[in-house]
């Protein structure tokens, strides 16, 4: 399948998060992203060293400055389960904008055209690093990263197309 490209409808999805209340929800990304600007972001994993210390904190230390550009929703998502989601969220103590939304079974990752397999490191399918700038649904912008690179799909990357 080929990866989500611009121009590309986003597809729909159920994903899974903790809400104010420490309720686990069920979310559709349409209910989030519908007659919005968004940015949705995908790593490979919750507490791994790229996706902790440079991907997610990249787009929590510049979510105002995106909100300020007209960006509504900056939604990350994991094939990870949403308890792993979440204690990864509480180590970011300073976030408020940023989503952890959970894709435990990668359904949604693979309706992206996404998926990475990292088998061969004990990681199963996960999800490539990217970045998606979507506009009530439609793809504007995609920067989808090879392997395990970290060149295109950050935050700074995403406000030059702002």
């Amino acid at each position: 399948m080929a990866p989500i490209a611009v121009g590309d409808s986003l597809p729909d999805g159920t994903l899974a998060h903790f809400d104010s209340e420490d309720k686990l929800q069920q979310v559709t990304v349409h209910s989030l992203a519908a007659g919005k600007k968004v940015i949705l972001f995908g790593v490979p994993g919750a507490f791994t060293p790229t996706c902790s210390m440079q991907h997610v904190p990249g787009f929590i230390e510049r979510a105002e400055e995106l909100k300020s550009k007209g960006v509504d929703e900056i939604l990350l998502i994991s094939v990870n389960d949403p308890f792993v989601m979440k204690a990864w969220a509480k180590t970011y103590p300073e976030n408020k904008h940023v989503k952890f939304l959970a894709d435990g079974s990668g359904i949604y990752t693979h309706a992206l055209g996404l998926e990475l397999d990292l088998s061969d490191k004990g990681l199963g399918t996960r999800s490539r690093r990217f970045s998606i700038l979507v506009d009530n649904l439609k793809v504007t912008v995609t920067n989808i990263e090879e392997g395990g690179a970290f060149t295109v799909s950050g935050a700074d990357e995403i406000l030059k197309a702002l």
